[in-house]
């Protein structure tokens, strides 16, 4: 059930509801150094979707090279393999989204010209960055909270890759903010380590994140 005040037909046309569009990018796409299974077959609903929407923001993972999250970065570590950092739990990935390179670039394949605003996340080099809203520490800001705070949003969409990480990391963290917040999930695409989906959907739960489809947009 949506949340009580929340029309979803008319979502896109609301001044007070945003699209984000989670790191639509070359190397988390088949292919990709850390390509997401599926991941293109996304990308023309999310593109239906996003014209849908009068308020649009795209993100971007753009981490610097040898940043911490990159297994490369940990000599004799391997991609996948989980650390202990000052913040956390760390999974190592291979290297991808290094600012500059064709695989940070947002995919050819995206027709989102109206988008209002890219976000860059993963840009500190010894803190990794899930979530639009914060960094993996959960209290360095990336902006977007203020953001849409200052244009009077109230209502949060969601769609992208990948759904047990970005997508759901930034669904959590927008809820922490006092946003109503939903994900599409017939746009969204999952990685799904060790459990990472039904972990993912799990948190979701019980922030409050309510998982919808395209369909509830009239799409």
């Amino acid at each position: 059930m949506p949340f009580p005040g929340a029309p979803l037909l008319n979502a896109g046309e609301d001044p007070r509801s945003v699209l984000v569009a989670v790191d639509l990018q070359g190397d988390f796409l088949p292919g990709g150094s850390l390509g997401v299974p599926d991941g293109d077959a996304i990308l023309p609903l999310a593109n239906r979707v996003a014209a849908h929407f009068r308020n649009l923001v795209l993100t971007q993972d753009w981490h610097p090279p040898r940043h911490v999250s990159f297994a490369s970065s940990h000599p004799g570590r391997h991609p996948l393999e989980r650390i202990a950092l000052p913040y956390g739990p760390q999974i190592l990935w291979p290297d991808h989204c290094v600012q500059g390179t064709l695989g940070a670039r947002l995919s050819d394949a995206l027709d989102m010209p109206h988008a209002q605003m890219i976000v860059r996340k993963g840009v500190h080099p010894t803190i990794d960055s899930y979530s639009t809203f914060y960094e993996a520490d959960r209290t360095t800001p990336t902006g977007l909270v203020g953001y849409l705070r200052e244009r009077s949003i109230e209502r949060v969409y969601l769609l992208g890759l990948a759904t047990d990480f970005c997508v759901a990391w930034s669904a959590v963290d927008a809820v922490r903010a006092g946003f109503r917040t939903f994900v599409i999930a017939d746009a969204c695409r999952a990685i799904d380590v060790d459990g990472s989906l039904a972990r993912a959907h799990t948190d979701m739960a019980e922030a409050g994140v309510r998982i919808i489809g395209s369909a509830d947009l009239g799409l």
